[in-house]
């Protein structure tokens, strides 16, 4: 893996990562794939109140994963995926040292398997 230095991660990345550690800011995030929502809605299938949702699309909205409109008096939340993509991006140059990792390892598994047909040969 090419050696980066540690100040190239996009400024809020650790905001998009304290957003997504929690499950139900997740499943917000999964609910509003479907579209845009009022805190009524998002919150309806969760046993919170409507201001403790309010609270996690807060978190969302500073780490920049949704927006939030003005619709009379309501403020519907809108997906904006686009931050979701520093992440992942992040997460993906991992992929090849992982990629490599598994490569040694079955390389490893190979070798064990030939020295046990060996063993197995010779008895």
């Amino acid at each position: 893996m090419e050696q980066k230095s540690y100040t190239n991660s996009p400024a809020n990345l650790d905001a998009i990562f304290a957003a997504l550690a929690d499950p139900t800011r997740r499943a917000i995030l999964s609910r509003l794939c479907d579209g845009e929502a009022s805190v009524k809605d998002i919150a309806e299938p969760f046993d919170m109140s409507q201001p403790a949702v309010s609270r996690h699309l807060k978190v969302l909205e500073r780490a920049g994963l949704i927006s939030r409109g003005v619709d009379e008096q309501r403020r519907p939340a809108k997906l904006r995926a686009g931050n979701m993509a520093l992440a992942v991006n992040w997460l993906e140059e991992f992929r090849v040292f992982w990629g490599a990792s598994f490569d040694q390892l079955d390389d490893v598994l190979i070798a064990l398997k030939r020295a046990n047909k060996k063993e197995q040969g010779h008895d």
